[in-house]
């Protein structure tokens, strides 16, 4: 569940920072979805887990911990993406949907980002935490109820020592 959790982690904090400096913050949850899923899937591929409990349980925290780590690249990316818009780049798209009262200053655009970012986070390591849950749940499903189980074999006892 750790080793999904850091895969799926440096993957969700590349995916997540990409798409907050290039997009927004607002794209985490989508890409989150398939994230999750992967996520709690792969947990039960590397720890095996015996029953459907177990199963659910691994792929929840390795969604959980990969979506920790996503929730730094799209705090980080909000926060580039916050610089990177001007105003006027506001005012443009503004004015695309007919608004034309929009005012805003670099810093309120910066704080909107953070504020989002972490709001956004917050939500994503929720939606991910649920969405390993059902990759674990699938995981045993398709996988684990197939298995038998490992039945070790019997062990005669050994006559005391003189």
């Amino acid at each position: 569940m750790m080793k999904s959790g850091f895969i799926f982690g440096a993957v969700t904090f590349v995916l997540f920072l990409g798409s907050a400096i290039t997009i927004t913050p607002f794209c985490a949850p989508c890409l989150g979805l398939i994230l999750g899923i992967a996520a709690g899937y792969v947990a039960c591929i590397y720890d095996r887990p015996t029953s459907s409990r177990e199963s659910i349980q691994k792929g929840a925290i390795a969604a959980a911990i990969a979506a920790g780590i996503g929730f730094f690249g799209s705090l980080i990316g909000g926060a580039i993406n916050g610089v990177i818009v001007t105003p006027a780049m506001i005012e443009s798209l503004a004015r695309s949907f007919y608004i034309t009262n929009i005012n805003l200053t670099q810093t309120q655009i910066l704080t909107y980002q953070l504020i989002f970012g972490v709001l956004v986070g917050i939500f994503d390591v929720v939606w991910m935490a649920v969405l390993g849950i059902a990759g674990g749940a699938l995981w045993f499903q398709v996988v684990g109820k197939k298995r038998t189980p490992t039945v070790l074999p019997r062990q005669d006892t050994l006559p005391p020592g003189i």
